[in-house]
């Protein structure tokens, strides 16, 4: 046999050799478990962080998605208990050029009444005398408000503050869901000792109206309040003509 088949043949054998030998090195069951070891961390990451959940004594979670969806709270409860509030100076106010206070979304994203639907209107919000019925009672709002001007560093009189649903509760929101009440400061050009005596409280009584006479959507007038009560109004297409009321026993408590 010539010298260039031995060594044609000899390269066939190595390449036999080399291609079983790399096939060996290659673990199937290592990216076996490169891959469960993701899926455990990634299922374990959403364990950890449940959406829409609420950390007690903490700042409560946005509202909803990035939808524009509001969390539902617990609802009308039939005794209530106060409600632990987040840790104090962990919430900061924000305000609009008109420097009308906000809420901070992180700790007050607002929390609506499963009770309250598009089908319940006329039996819940729609009814007369409906949000007495379901508002907590002062010796559990007033200890939240104490502990809650603390969470967004409020120093000064808590008389001249409200202790405001974020979304009222004559627009379906939660009686006592810590994440839908915020002490409220004084808007500008409030008087010393005057008590609270907040714009925004017209605001919730126009837009009520608008829902049961069929004029504005439940949903999105709660989202709009949630968001930025000095824009609800235009948001959901009600007209603000600039006269209102406050709406007396259904207005939020002060």
């Amino acid at each position: 046999m010539s010298i260039a088949p031995r060594w044609a043949a000899l390269a066939a054998a190595t390449a036999a050799v080399l291609a079983v030998t790399t096939t060996g090195c290659s673990s199937d069951s290592d990216d076996g478990k490169s891959d469960a070891k993701a899926d455990k961390g990634a299922a374990a990451s959403a364990t950890a962080s449940p959406s829409g959940s609420a950390a007690p004594g903490g700042p409560a979670p946005s509202a909803g998605s990035g939808d524009g969806s509001v969390p539902a709270g617990p609802g009308p409860q039939s005794s209530y208990t106060v409600q632990k509030q987040p840790a104090p100076g962990t919430c900061a106010y924000r305000y609009t050029a008109a420097k009308e206070p906000l809420p901070d979304p992180k700790c007050t994203p607002g929390a609506t009444n499963p009770k309250v639907t598009p089908d319940t209107l006329k039996t819940t919000i729609c009814r007369a005398g409906y949000t007495k019925d379901i508002r907590p009672p002062t010796n559990i709002t007033n200890r939240e408000k104490t502990a809650n001007a603390a969470s967004y560093g409020y120093k000064k009189s808590l008389r001249e503050a409200e202790y405001d649903h974020l979304i009222s509760l004559q627009l379906g929101g939660d009686p006592n869901d810590p994440r839908n009440l915020w002490v409220e400061p004084p808007s500008p050009g409030h008087k010393d000792g005057a008590g609270p005596n907040n714009p925004k409280d017209v605001v919730e009584t126009k837009l009520k109206n608008a829902i049961c006479s069929g004029k504005a959507d439940l949903r999105k007038a709660q989202q709009a309040i949630a968001r930025d009560w000095t824009t609800a109004l235009a948001a959901v297409g009600v007209k603000d003509d600039g006269k209102g009321r406050r709406e007396g026993a259904d207005a939020d408590d002060g």
